[in-house]
């Protein structure tokens, strides 16, 4: 899953990136006003994690720009401004939850998994499509009830494709997804392709079926 974490802090923006990539993400940052909105606008984001005050702007100016483009990411605003009037200002304009600093990274992570079972998988703790579950607490995944040992990529592929069952999915989304600003010096999606038979191999050799539509010039579609 791929977060954009809007501070202008660099330790405290360099400590969120460095503990949520631990977790498995794949995180973009944007120390200013402009530089946020050029990247909310440019790429798709399945969690943003913004500051009120950042140079430039407001970071509930971010917010209206989302929902101006209908943007389907999480919003998670987080400001030392510990204040009803804030809280509700971000609330009412469609963030989806607020963190007062100073927080514990744990607590910001745990906000994320919350907001995103909700937004993706109906809140649900386990998700479930036939006979795959994925336990994104602890990143486990099992086939017919019996574990399968996937790398950190292929389980991001795996996570990406549950949360977009039946859409076209494009080459590009995929390695922005799970790559972040790095793709753009891979030069082909080759990368991609290997991810994806390595999955669809695990998958089946555990007796799964094969869910993995390749779209042949553009992508691929799960379901």
């Amino acid at each position: 899953m791929k977060i954009l974490i809007i501070e202008d802090e660099i330790a405290l923006r360099n400590a969120i990136q460095q503990y949520l990539e631990q977790q498995g993400y794949v995180c973009e940052t944007a120390g200013d006003f402009q530089e946020a909105i050029n990247k909310v606008n440019e790429f798709d984001y399945d969690c943003i994690v913004a500051d009120i005050t950042l140079p430039n702007g407001n970071g509930l100016e971010i917010v209206k720009e989302l929902k101006r483009i209908h943007s389907r990411a999480g919003i998670i605003i987080i400001s030392a401004k510990n204040s009803l009037e804030n809280k509700l200002s971000g609330l009412t304009l469609g963030a989806d939850d607020y963190l007062t600093k100073p927080f514990h990274l744990p607590e910001l992570n745990a906000r994320i998994h919350a907001l995103l079972r909700r937004k993706n998988f109906d809140g649900n703790t386990q998700i479930t499509f036939h006979e795959i579950t994925v336990t994104p607490a602890s990143q486990t995944v099992t086939i017919h009830q019996q574990p399968i040992t996937l790398t950190t990529k292929e389980y991001q592929l795996l996570l990406y494709l549950l949360a977009n069952q039946n859409r076209l999915i494009t080459k590009s989304a995929l390695a922005s997804h799970l790559w972040g600003d790095a793709y753009d010096q891979a030069g082909s999606y080759d990368f991609i392709y290997t991810h994806i038979k390595n999955l669809r191999k695990k998958m089946m050799e555990a007796g799964g079926n094969d869910y993995i539509k390749t779209v042949y010039g553009t992508g691929y579609r799960f379901g």
